[in-house]
């Protein structure tokens, strides 16, 4: 077990951290040491605990947060296979944008395409008129989180879609970049926020079509 340095500030136990990183190397044997797989439960924790509001449920974000991570690093340098595409949304927050276009692609895409979401400087939580607008249409964004932006997710795209983030984002070549000009839902309205969805999903169709031209998208 890699030794760090006490985090100033530790919202949760270390040992959570330390049991946590136990899981992640046994599920990742062969793939990344057990230094690599501390350091990214440790850094995944840290940028989260930036912006959370209540500590309860931090150990299962983390973990989430840093599964996802070390996913994306893995199917980047080739040692988990790459089977269906992958899109990357990039908004600022990563609380009302990205997490539109992500559930959409989820819905549209029939597992057919995976997605990520990301934000350049997180909000603490989700907006609640987007999660209401989404679960309209059967999308459930209630157990979604925002999370940072990070090279690994990046570097496992094929298709990187910002809206809003400026330069935030690095490029790497070979992969695709889209830029949408959509309208940030924070602070509007549910109708705002439904006419927003419904631009997302007419953008997200589009996108599949492209990315899947055998298939009919619903």
């Amino acid at each position: 077990m890699t030794d760090h340095p006490p985090l100033p500030g530790l919202l949760v136990p270390e040992a959570s951290l330390h049991r946590l990183a136990d899981d992640l190397a046994a599920r990742f044997t062969g793939v990344f040491t057990r230094e690599t797989v501390d350091r990214y439960v440790f850094e995944s924790y840290t940028a989260l605990a930036r912006t959370a509001q209540v500590s309860a449920h931090l150990p299962a974000l983390t973990g989430r947060f840093a599964t996802e991570r070390l996913t994306a690093l893995a199917q980047a340098k080739g040692a988990l296979a790459h089977e269906v595409p992958e899109v990357l949304f990039v908004c600022v927050q990563n609380a009302g944008r990205s997490q539109m276009a992500a559930g959409l692609v989820t819905l549209r895409g029939r597992g057919r395409v995976h997605v990520r979401s990301a934000g350049s400087q997180p909000a603490a939580a989700i907006g609640d008129a987007v999660v209401e607008a989404m679960a309209e249409i059967g999308v459930d964004l209630a157990a979604e989180f925002p999370k940072p932006l990070t090279d690994d997710v990046v570097r496992a795209a094929d298709v990187v879609v910002t809206m809003g983030c400026g330069d935030a984002c690095p490029v790497y070549p070979g992969k695709r970049y889209l830029d949408w000009a959509v309208r940030d839902p924070a602070g509007l309205t549910l109708g705002e926020v439904r006419a927003i969805r419904d631009d997302l999903d007419a953008r997200v169709r589009s996108l599949l079509a492209e990315l899947q031209p055998a298939d009919s998208t619903p």
